[in-house]
């Protein structure tokens, strides 16, 4: 008989429907349960495309042993971490605190009230089962000893949400970025790109830093490495070489054996990551990058409704990356003869590529000139042969039994999404991803929002979880970016409205900065502030550029000083720990100036802006009107009846006027 999770809509949630454990959702019912009862509570946590989360859900939950000692001593408690993820932080925080490190899936055990006693991620049967009777014989006898404990762990979790904030502002430098740089330096692979040691994850933030820096100081070390990293990523296992689309990171320092799960929040980085990285070097490559990338999404992740589902799944048929991995024979059946060495070459098979029990993870080996050099191709032959060897392998790999989706939808990632097809739209002059980001903010905006509030997730017609400060962060960011790509006045004035609910109702007047859910929130015993960049940029860094880009687009110094702000409360971080703080290092970048305010009127403004785009010029915010009807002060200033001009502007002071692209960026580049 299915436990009650049956009634959910989160897919992982519903995975362990049919444990035999008694699990339960998140409610408040639960914990009444529990003090009725006096029991502990175990809060377990995952996602659905989660590995090692179906592994002891194999080994544990479905165990019947395993399920009576569960449900004979504990209320038992399932969470989706990407459905939830004030609780997955704040069992999370407990776990660093204990243990020291932190994964999932995330297995707790709280008092009655939900105050944390224990946090750990994985357990084999046998240690579960021990640590669980240990536990639950220990609150039996000593409780005062357990609620001691509680109190004090409880107590470090809001220690880490404290802010150190300045007595007094200090002005910002241009040597601080240098040494955030020097510090990142230290810590680069110059073999195969990216930073550290294995496992590898994407980080787009460190990059995006990276193109900012170089583009300040024109030190080609550092497109060098950034460069080397995007190379190394893309023609990796970690890249599906197939299907497109990015894994969440790699096992390897080298990016070839991927953590097979694909999710939403990867992909939209790294297609605007790609993107600028095309705006620099008019890289054939890295637009195909973005291609396949947009492809992918649409085919695998797309909703009939508009919106992008969350992640696929790392295991097929239980076993982990099996729907992408080739044996020698199968992948020699599919190809055929004609050209077969050199096909094998490139995709490294039986050599670069192989992996484990005979599998191979398909990578890029070379670059297609060299193989096209090699076997005495024109580069132009040796493409279609190997873009045909990708459709045939494609069309067999499409009659495996495929992962699973997650298919629920969650506003964060779909704002990143939107933002992705923006810069891509810009930086390739591509219309149709224009058209894609606007279904979605369509799609957002009628499922997702009712009035000031946004709705964290979606799925089967019902938005019930209250959205997060990472969601009204990255939805703000989009609409931003949606009207800075196409002068929708609507988009500004939404994204100003919803900045102005999120101080109201997020910010902690004591720091300055956002708390994670908003002040009513009181469903967890500590409050979460998270200020470190990590695989996405913290809430707060994101809060802080948006407010600096209202500021500087509604010419509005009252955002400006709240950005100002934050930012100087990070400095020692960004300074310390840039690799876990660049996204403020950008916006120490923004501050240090130079920084424009770019204005487009007339008839040609976003004719001109597309143009203007094709340059990778990041230190800019754009605004523009095609018609004498804005609503916006600065810009109906500059309007003059006929002609399309392009404004220049620093600290809001204009340079005069010109019509010619070519002009305004020699002013925008020359500096």
């Amino acid at each position: 008989m299915p436990n009650s999770l049956i009634n959910e809509t989160s897919p992982y949630l519903l995975q362990h429907a049919h444990n035999p454990v008694n699990w339960q959702a998140w409610s408040t019912e639960a914990f009444e349960q529990a003090r009725a009862e006096n029991k502990l509570v175990i809060v377990s946590i995952g996602y659905s495309a989660c590995h090692w989360c179906h592994v002891m859900e194999h080994e544990s939950f479905e165990d019947e042993e395993v399920a009576r000692l569960m449900n004979k001593n504990y209320i038992c408690i399932k969470v989706d971490r990407e459905e939830r993820p004030d609780i997955d932080q704040f069992f999370m925080d407990a776990a660093q605190l204990m243990i020291g490190r932190g994964g999932w899936p995330l297995n707790a055990i709280a008092l009655p009230d939900g105050r944390p006693l224990y946090a750990g991620t994985y357990f084999p049967k046998i240690s579960w089962m021990g640590l669980l009777g240990e536990i639950s014989v220990g609150y039996k006898r000593q409780p005062e000893k357990y609620l001691e404990y509680a109190a004090k762990l409880v107590a470090g979790i809001k220690g880490l949400s404290i802010v150190q904030t300045p007595i007094s502002e200090q002005p910002f430098k241009v040597d601080d970025l240098d040494e955030a740089y020097s510090i990142f330096s230290g810590q680069l692979d110059h073999t195969n790109g990216g930073r550290g040691r294995a496992p590898k994850f994407p980080m787009p933030d460190n990059w995006f830093f990276m193109l900012r820096y170089y583009y300040r100081t024109k030190n080609e070390n550092v497109l060098k490495h950034t460069l080397l990293t995007l190379d190394k990523m893309a023609m990796g296992g970690i890249y599906d070489q197939i299907g497109g689309g990015f894994s969440r990171y790699a096992t390897d320092a080298a990016w070839k054996i991927p953590h097979f799960e694909k999710m939403l929040y990867d992909n939209a980085q790294l297609i605007s990551l790609y993107s600028e990285a095309y705006t620099i070097t008019k890289n054939a490559f890295y637009q195909k990058i973005v291609y396949e990338t947009i492809d992918f999404v649409k085919r695998e992740l797309s909703s009939p409704e508009g919106g992008f589902y969350g992640a696929i799944d790392a295991d097929s048929e239980g076993v982990e990356g099996k729907y992408y991995v080739w044996t020698s024979n199968e992948f020699d059946a599919v190809i055929g003869n004609d050209n077969l060495s050199m096909i094998r070459e490139y995709f490294g098979i039986d050599n670069e590529a192989l992996w484990e029990h005979g599998n191979n993870i398909l990578l890029i080996t070379q670059p297609i000139e060299s193989i096209a050099q090699k076997y005495h191709l024109d580069i132009h032959v040796c493409t279609n042969i190997i873009d045909n060897a990708r459709k045939k392998l494609f069309e067999a790999r499409s009659k495996r039994i495929r992962p699973g989706t997650d298919d629920k939808i969650l506003l964060s990632w779909n704002a990143l999404m939107i933002k992705g097809l923006l810069d891509a739209y810009l930086a390739l002059d591509a219309p149709e991803f224009l058209d894609l980001a606007r279904q979605n903010l369509s799609f957002i905006r009628t499922k997702m929002i009712k009035g000031n509030t946004l709705f964290h997730s979606y799925k089967n017609n019902s938005s019930k979880i209250p959205g997060f400060l990472e969601d009204y962060a990255l939805y703000i960011r989009a609409l931003l970016a949606y009207y800075q790509a196409t002068f929708d006045e609507e988009a500004l004035m939404e994204a100003r409205d919803l900045a102005d609910f999120v101080i109201q109702n997020f910010r902690d007047e004591a720091s300055g900065f956002f708390w994670f859910t908003s002040i009513d929130s009181t469903e967890l015993a500590a409050r979460k502030i998270e200020t470190s960049d990590n695989v996405i940029s913290s809430p707060n860094s994101i809060m802080a550029t948006n407010l600096f880009i209202l500021g500087k687009l509604l010419y509005d110094e009252k955002y400006m000083d709240l950005s100002k702000s934050m930012l100087n409360a990070m400095v020692p971080n960004i300074t310390a720990q840039s690799a876990y703080f660049s996204n403020w290092a950008i916006l120490l970048s923004w501050f240090c100036g130079p920084f424009y305010e770019v204005v487009f009127t007339g008839d040609r403004g976003i004719e001109n802006l597309r143009a203007v785009s094709k340059y990778f010029i990041p230190n800019k915010v754009v605004s523009g009107s095609i018609i004498a009807a804005s609503k916006l002060d600065p810009i109906q200033n500059k309007i003059v009846p006929g002609k399309s001009l392009i404004y220049v502007c620093e600290n809001y002071s204009c340079l005069k006027p010109v019509a010619l692209v070519d002009e305004a960026v020699r002013f925008l580049t020359e500096a």
